[in-house]
């Protein structure tokens, strides 16, 4: 990223500044905007998040926000209620009360001397989906929103559910922000009421586990926020970004295609982070094109954003499997709508063993698998967080436990972009079952890339709302939607189709070893076929190098670590993934605080023994400025029976050494079709 140190606008900061709520709150805000601002009122741009604007964005924040406002706008960091310095508890993610106080800080920012009364929301995950949240409320100042890494879907579409199956990303980001709620507001900022409001915090979050744990079925809890639920709500112009390492790539395509408003969507090769961060590579030029964005909807110039492609994707050419590209070779295309007039559902037959020819007629035969619970240890996260590598791997080992569909060798190559479908006739041993189903570009010399995935709770059939069980032997026709994918199969590679019955842990297994008979003949494969003499028909706008104002100064005190380590036990049958992200300690130098994180996951199984399956996540992060020292630790522990789950969690809060707080949690939550 190339550092920008000459700006339009010489930038001045207000490092802290609190934000009155009705109720009396106060949120804690950091404020970037331009010296002219005072005599000439520009528009201001709201980044609404939980993860402490004073030290854990800080850096991010650095890069961003003096960026946008040396471009002529108002950039305000706001932690919601109950996070970094503002006051308040947060026990759960948007809330009600959550999207209230964005929309009274909305108005309060509108209301400013140096703000024109116009405002826009950005933001990364948690400030995306609260961003499209907000602008769904149709708060009156907002005019234009820029959002990445989200989702309009709660239930189905985000960490906590995928096709009606329990992701295990559900445990690991809860524990994420067990671990961010426990966390001390700053005393050079609050004063001596830090301990008062930290143990408010500790007391008073909860347990997030436990609530989304008894919401196993889509109802009123995840509608709630759903922008999906209601499209036309959203009246503001919508610039939705994500990438293909990211679990939220799906939610660009239903933006542009369900919104009524202005919108362009973008997605790259990228994990969860912004464009111009962007890992895999190649980052863009992000800032700029959210610069153009706000010129256009916030100020009213026309500048050619409107007459740009509404949808621009990284296609992606073919690479062997590694768990952390540094970049993924491809090109941009672009389309004009959504759903695209040059990409064609293509139908593929399924044969024994074979993705067939579109056309072929097959004669109906019947093949079966029941997959171990080894299937899915090279399946990475659900969503690349980038650190540690968390890509999948080579597939020929999950292939050896599924049920695999290869293409003859491609004479020339195929291009998909969107969503493929497997259309399948199945029929099961136990009343609940699960298929996972995987895409992949297979070389030469057989090594297998997991282009993308998806999965299907089989009880979830007629709906996430009302699961249903199955009657073993039934055959029941199922179509399962695998994640969204613009991808390149050369010519020489075959395309492949694999089918398991279980996919941990990357989703919990059913409570029973389940074989699953395909009736092949019956079934197929559906891609979203571009053809290549179409592709570069749209020319999307270049994007220039990624830039951005200076980070503020760090150091490192102490390094990191990463760690993803498979391991068999091969007397005893254990078996278990263990992940260490370890971001180490660093001193803001500008503070004179040190922070320290770091994340211990451990996923274990035994043998094929669906009840043995058990994730544990601890948590602990370090504050510390002279004598001032706070160290907060976090333990969940998830096991299950065939009917329940066991939910125990650890808190443990210290100050200087000594446990100023514990508590312990327990719950037996029953498994609701899981």
């Amino acid at each position: 990223m190339r550092e920008v140190t000459s700006l339009p606008y010489p930038v001045k900061e207000e490092e802290h500044l609190w934000i009155p709520l009705s109720d009396g709150t106060r949120l804690a805000a950091r404020i970037w905007r331009p010296v002219s601002s005072d005599d000439e009122p520009v528009p201001a741009i709201l980044e609404y998040i939980p993860y402490r604007k004073r030290d854990l964005t800080a850096v991010r924040d650095s890069i961003n926000h003096p960026y946008m406002a040396g471009h002529g706008y108002g950039c305000v960091r706001v932690d919601l209620r109950g996070t970094g310095e503002s006051e308040g508890v947060l026990t759960d993610e948007y809330l009600e009360l959550e999207l209230r106080d964005a929309e009274e800080v909305l108005a309060w920012l509108a209301d400013r001397p140096w703000c024109d009364g116009h405002t826009g929301m950005m933001g990364i995950s948690w400030g995306g989906f609260n961003a499209l949240q907000v602008a769904a409320r149709q708060p009156p100042s907002l005019g234009a929103i820029a959002i990445a890494s989200f989702t309009d879907d709660r239930y189905s579409d985000d960490m906590h559910f995928m096709g009606g199956c329990l992701l295990s990303d559900n445990l690991s980001e809860a524990s994420t922000m067990f671990a961010h709620t426990s966390c001390p507001p700053d005393p050079a900022l609050v004063g001596e009421r830090w301990r008062e409001m930290w143990l408010e915090r500790l007391a008073d979050s909860g347990l997030w586990l436990h609530e989304w744990l008894q919401h196993q079925r889509r109802d009123d809890y995840w509608r709630h926020g759903s922008v999906n639920e209601n499209y036309q709500a959203v009246r503001c112009p919508v610039f939705a970004v994500s990438g293909w390492a990211d679990g939220y790539s799906n939610a660009v395509f239903r933006l542009m295609e369900h919104l009524e408003v202005p919108r362009m969507g973008l997605i790259g090769p990228w994990s969860h982070k912004y464009p111009h961060l962007g890992e895999p590579g190649p980052a863009i030029g992000y800032l700029q094109e959210v610069v153009r964005w706000w010129d256009r909807w916030l100020k009213n110039i026309d500048n050619g954003v409107t007459k740009e492609p509404m949808l621009r994707v990284w296609m992606q050419d073919s690479m062997p499997p590694f768990t952390a590209y540094v970049e993924r070779p491809g090109r941009w295309v672009g389309e004009p709508s959504w759903p695209s007039p040059h990409t064609r559902l293509t139908e593929y037959p399924l044969s024994r063993y074979r993705v067939r020819e579109p056309g072929e007629q097959i004669e109906e035969e019947e093949i079966t698998v029941e997959s171990p619970l080894s299937v899915g240890q090279f399946a990475g996260k659900w969503c690349s967080y980038a650190a540690p590598p968390d890509l999948p791997y080579d597939q020929r080992e999950e292939d050896g436990g599924s049920l695999v569909f290869n293409s003859d060798v491609l004479s020339e190559p195929c291009e998909i972009l969107g969503a493929p479908v497997a259309q399948l006739e199945v029929a099961v041993t136990e009343p609940i079952a699960m298929v996972a189903v995987r895409l992949s570009d297979v070389s030469p010399d057989g090594r297998a890339t997991r282009v993308t995935f998806g999965m299907l709770n089989l009880t979830h059939r007629n709906g996430d709302s009302t699961p249903e069980p199955l009657e073993p032997g039934r055959r029941y026709r199922v179509d399962i939607q695998l994640n969204g994918v613009a991808q390149l199969f050369p010519a020489g590679h075959r395309i492949r189709l694999s089918l398991s019955t279980s996919y941990w842990p990357v989703a919990w297994p059913p409570p029973r070893p389940v074989r699953m008979s395909v009736f092949a003949g019956a079934s197929q494969l559906v891609l979203p076929v571009r053809p290549i003499t179409e592709a570069d028909e749209v020319t999307p706008h270049p994007f220039d190098e990624p830039e951005g104002t200076p980070p503020i100064r760090t150091t490192k005190i102490k390094p990191g670590e990463e760690k993803w380590t498979v391991s068999r036990d091969l007397v005893r049958y254990r078996s278990a993934l263990e992940v260490v992200k370890d971001a180490g300690v660093v001193r803001f130098e500008d503070i004179d605080l040190e922070v320290g994180r770091r994340v211990y996951q451990r996923y274990c199984w035994l043998a094929d023994d669906f009840e043995s399956v058990w994730g544990e996540v601890v948590g602990t992060m370090t504050f510390q400025r002279g004598d001032w020292e706070v160290r907060t630790v976090t333990r969940t522990y998830l096991s299950c029976t065939k009917d329940e789950f066991l939910l125990h969690a650890q808190l443990d809060g210290y100050e200087d050494a000594r446990r100023a707080f514990s508590r312990n949690w327990d719950h037996v939550i029953p498994r609701d079709h899981l």
